[in-house]
């Protein structure tokens, strides 16, 4: 990657790249005249003009340091790594070691350090323990944790102090992109399930929970987060702050289920209860030929984010924030819901990863 050496060059260090929300803000900057980017993760990826990439075991410190410590000419650190465990507490531990360890690596050797962003969610609000106050606020009451997005911003705002750099954290709701490989992509649960159940002749019927039908949702479309990422990372009102970013609309899945049904090409049927990790446990075979028949690109396992999906199907409660706050600090994009879904859709057909 050729750097421009200039004072005003920025350099974004993109950590978790190849992810739903690091992809999509690894591409918003890449078509950005002004930033270079360096993207961060386990597999790394294809270098290719103003991007090159960089494979680290973030829970590695040494292998961290070895890695990223040489990159002196970063502006701006945009975190979106994220690494699942089975329980809540054991969330806690590596989640914040991978940020520690990033800032450890990075902060003492980039003298230009402007700022760095965490994405955060909605588990700030509880949002994931069960009923919570909606639409909910930046300036909510804690809850009791462990919890590793509170974790993070803590130790971002004590190590902040003091220093020349800013911070910022972005809550989405549930984020949709176009990403393979992450265990929390609800387009593409939502994608391989009615594939799945148009090759087996089935309609589409929605399997959560009964309550999570009519309950009242929002998404977050992964280009419109970069954008606002990017926004508070730049934007002096967006320094020390915390922001909600939704596309801007309400739905329930009554109303937009039948909607994607359509896309393809799919009846509905009334809701039934069920755990997809338990009814696709069985169903590697099926995909292996649809993808010879189909010519199709992705693994199963590469599709198979169905434990996320039975966690938002079995929201039988209103899951949605107020992200009026961005808005009134100058950051003003929008995304209709249904239009997100059916062009993430669309770009998985057009790169054969369903049919």
């Amino acid at each position: 990657m050729t750097t421009d050496q200039t004072a005003d060059r920025q350099v974004a260090l993109v950590i978790g790249a190849n992810g739903v929300v690091g992809r999509d803000l690894v591409e918003h900057l890449r078509g950005r005249d002004d930033w270079d980017v360096v993207g961060v993760s386990r597999r790394g990826g294809t270098d290719g003009g103003r991007l090159r990439y960089v494979a680290a075991d973030l829970l590695d410190a040494e292998d961290t340091r070895r890695k990223l410590g040489g990159l002196t000419d970063v502006t701006h650190i945009f975190y979106a790594a994220f690494q699942d465990r089975p329980s809540w507490a054991e969330l806690v531990p590596p989640n914040l070691a991978m940020l520690v360890n990033t800032v450890d690596a990075v902060e003492p050797v980039a003298p230009r350090l402007r700022h760095i962003s965490l994405m955060q969610g909605y588990k700030v609000y509880g949002a994931h323990l069960g009923p919570f106050k909606t639409p909910a606020r930046e300036s909510d009451a804690g809850h009791m944790p462990p919890e590793f997005n509170v974790d993070q911003q803590a130790f971002l705002e004590e190590r902040q102090r003091g220093t020349s750099w800013s911070w910022s954290a972005l809550r989405p709701s549930m984020v949709g992109g176009a990403a393979l490989g992450n265990p929390m992509n609800l387009a593409l649960v939502i994608a391989a399930y009615a594939a799945i159940s148009k090759e087996l002749g089935l309609p589409l019927r929605f399997p959560g929970k009964p309550g999570a039908y009519d309950s009242l949702l929002e998404m977050t479309d992964s280009g419109l987060l970069a954008k606002a990422t990017v926004w508070a990372a730049t934007d002096e009102q967006g320094a020390g702050q915390a922001f909600n970013v939704a596309n801007g609309d309400l739905f329930r899945w009554s109303e937009l289920w039948p909607k994607l049904a359509a896309f393809f090409d799919l009846d509905v049927a009334p809701p039934l209860p069920m755990s997809l990790a338990t009814v696709m446990a069985d169903k590697e075979p099926l995909w292996n030929e649809m993808a010879a028949t189909y010519g199709l690109t992705a693994s199963y396992d590469e599709v198979s984010s169905w434990a996320f999906g039975d966690f938002v199907f079995g929201l039988d409660y209103d899951m949605f924030a107020d992200s009026s706050k961005i808005r009134r600090a100058g950051f003003h994009e929008y995304v209709e819901t249904e239009r997100m879904f059916l062009d993430i859709f669309a770009e998985f057909r057009k790169r054969k990863v369903i049919p």
